[in-house]
């Protein structure tokens, strides 16, 4: 308006509005600006994600078709070990590397750190590891090649037979096992123990260090120091270690009873001068070539020897059970709890029995996912005993776990954590094995189940469960140093051996040098396969039974008519619905979820365990008591380290691993 005849002040007062109307129109401007950009950025971030969803589900379908390929040659090469099979996994696997590579280098162009979907975050992360196939192809092939030369050497290697020199074609299964199963004579158990492990382990020395230096670069190019972070980063958890250490000092008082135990009786079978009262147990004695479950010496150890043994080996023989009726026998099981039966080509394309042949394949029962939806596989020499009886039980649950989460995307098709699918296998077998399911499998006759029968079983489940949580342990805790440069190459058997005797309480029948290489004796280092698996299995399978025992009714807390131990959830299909449930989320959620699903619990804990088996724990302190029994062991005195390694070791940091451990 015009202000000729407007004061001073009115004049100063109309400026300063027009001001502050210039500056907010001048802000407005501004933020109009942002808005724009934030909205335009916006949607070029939802363009983004939309983009980088359809590419998922492409690149889906191509990881699908290369694991198939991959799987099938694999399967091919261990079925029937021929140079020809050998070299077609080598150039498959190579061919699947660098299509993964270049699927790679497409996937990192997306900035998936931005996204908001987090089911779609989850999957870029998981894809961005590309694995081995960050080698370069001729590191790549070097590593493939020192894996199979491993296997190969554990699955051709043959030994003498101790009564008959002559007669030199002794594989590990059957005929080793059946030596360590029955034989009771310790020379024979020394002799074949020391022949294999020369004969499996020795001869895999050169190949396992090979293996070890590519493995570790594959892990740098992953964005890891070693193997060793690379296997625990599986575990999505900062604090791996720690909990694995911590689960290990809940169970350690019960390893420590059933040692003394087993000691004693070791030592009036074999007298004192091949079991000392006070040291580690021989690992040849404990029926077992790797000292890792020690079933076999149950029949002279077992705490009331008056009432009847619970093996259905006999009871399998003579109702004219197959390897074909056993695997449909555990189908029925998982039919019971509204789980899947097995699809045909199940039937069609697995091995059941060690083929007629002659071939040589790879008799380590393992099963198969050949990741297009279809095709799962069980590949087993089965022998129609009580011990295999279980393994086809936990083996199926491995594929019960496939079947669960096979309509997921193909990155998720796998355990929650790699202890999971283990796991999975071994609750079913909880209930397998009590007396009260083999009665209604009409393998077992009745009889009572009084308390002696009760600490009989849950003995006969310690041997098993139990002893081989520190082997477990132990055989990752080497190869993480192995990985970590804590133990050098000069040092494996060495480290190896102070590993078993700190943890585990056993020592070698003979001395050792760095000659030989006793970890390759064991399939599972020769195979590239990560172990720590199934020490966590062997413990969260506690807990998942104790939830499912609860949902089916058959386990009370305080109720001595429904205990954890003879709890068994056939035919529940509340407990099967639970179970699918948590199966069928693969790796799609963090473990800890998946847990929760079953459990309501977070953790891994292992107090499932102490809680199956408290009454052998009382009873066993009793008895240790009784007879006076040291709990613990005293150093060994056979000599696998020099003195110079002994002395090397002192401030080192493997002897600082150690101390953690030791300590009775």
């Amino acid at each position: 308006m015009p202000c000729g005849y407007c004061t001073d002040t009115t004049k100063r007062v109309l400026f300063m509005i027009m001001k502050i109307i210039v500056e907010l129109a001048l802000v407005g401007a501004i933020a109009s600006v942002f808005i724009v950009a934030a909205q335009g950025s916006a949607q070029e971030r939802a363009a983004e994600e939309a983009a980088g969803r359809l590419y998922m589900r492409t690149l889906d379908e191509l990881t699908s078709r290369a694991k198939n390929r991959k799987t099938i040659a694999a399967w091919d090469y261990q079925s029937n070990i021929t140079d020809y099979n050998q070299e077609r996994q080598l150039k498959v696997a190579l061919e699947v590397a660098d299509q993964e590579k270049e699927a790679w280098k497409e996937t990192m162009t997306y900035l998936w750190h931005e996204f908001e979907d987090p089911d779609l975050k989850r999957m870029f992360q998981k894809y961005s590891k590309l694995g081995t196939s960050a080698l370069p192809e001729d590191l790549n092939q070097r590593l493939i090649s020192a894996v199979n030369n491993m296997q190969a050497t554990y699955a051709k290697a043959t030994i003498c037979d101790y009564k008959d020199r002559a007669k030199c074609d002794l594989h590990v299964e059957p005929e080793i096992t059946e030596i360590f199963a029955t034989s009771s004579d310790a020379e024979e158990l020394k002799h074949t123990w020391l022949e294999w492990h020369k004969a499996a382990g020795a001869a895999s020395k050169a190949d396992f260090i090979e293996y070890v230096n590519m493995n570790n670069e594959a892990a740098k190019l992953n964005g890891y120091d070693s193997v060793a972070e690379w296997w625990l980063s599986e575990y999505e958890e900062a604090d791996s270690e720690k909990q694995f250490a911590a689960l290990w000092d809940q169970i350690k008082p019960l390893y420590q009873q059933i040692h003394a135990y087993v000691r004693r009786h070791l030592r009036l079978r074999y007298g004192d001068q091949v079991v000392s009262a006070k040291g580690p147990i021989p690992a040849h004695l404990l029926g077992n070539i790797w000292a890792q479950s020690w079933n076999n010496v149950e029949k002279f150890t077992r705490p009331y020897p008056e009432k009847p043994d619970v093996d259905v080996t006999a009871a399998l023989i003579s109702q004219n059970y197959t390897a074909l009726k056993i695997f449909k026998t555990a189908e029925e099981f998982f039919i019971s709890l509204n789980l899947s039966g097995m699809p045909d080509l199940f039937w069609e394309r697995s091995i059941l029995e060690k083929p007629q042949d002659g071939r040589e394949m790879v008799c380590h029962a393992s099963a198969w996912d050949f990741f297009d939806g279809e095709d799962f596989r069980i590949k087993q020499c089965t022998t129609i005993n009580s011990a295999f009886f279980k393994t086809t039980h936990h083996e199926m649950g491995h594929i019960q776990y496939y079947l669960q989460y096979k309509d997921l995307p193909v990155i998720y098709r796998a355990g929650a954590n790699p202890g999971f699918h283990e796991a999975v296998g071994d609750v079913i077998s909880l209930s397998v094995d009590t007396p009260k399911h083999l009665r209604v499998m009409g393998l077992l006759e009745d009889g009572p189940d009084d308390l002696e029968s009760n600490i009989n079983q849950l003995y006969k489940m310690g041997i098993d469960k139990i002893v081989f949580l520190p082997f477990a342990y132990l055989l990752d805790l080497f190869r993480y140093g192995v990985f970590r440069g804590t133990t050098s190459e000069e040092d494996y058997n060495c480290h190896f051996w102070q590993l078993r005797e700190t943890l585990q309480g056993v020592e070698p029948p003979a001395p050792r040098s760095e000659e030989d290489f006793d970890p390759a004796a064991k399939y599972h280092i020769t195979a590239d396969v990560e172990y720590m698996r199934y020490y966590i299995s062997y413990i969260i399978q506690f807990q998942f039974h104790r939830s499912l025992c609860q949902l089916a009714g058959e386990y009370m807390p305080g109720d001595t008519d429904r205990t954890l131990s003879n709890c068994d959830i056939y035919n529940s299909t509340e407990a099967g619905n639970a179970l699918g449930k948590m199966l069928q989320m693969g790796s799609s959620k963090s473990w800890p979820d998946a847990m929760e699903a079953i459990t309501g619990q977070r953790k891994m804990d292992a107090s499932g365990v102490l809680e199956y088996f408290q009454p052998l724990y009382e009873w066993l302190k009793n008895e240790n008591e009784r007879t006076g029994e040291y709990i613990g062991w005293e150093p060994t005195t056979v000599q696998y380290c020099t003195p110079e390694q002994r002395n090397n070791m002192e401030n080192s940091e493997f002897r600082q691993i150690l101390m953690k451990y030791s300590g009775n």
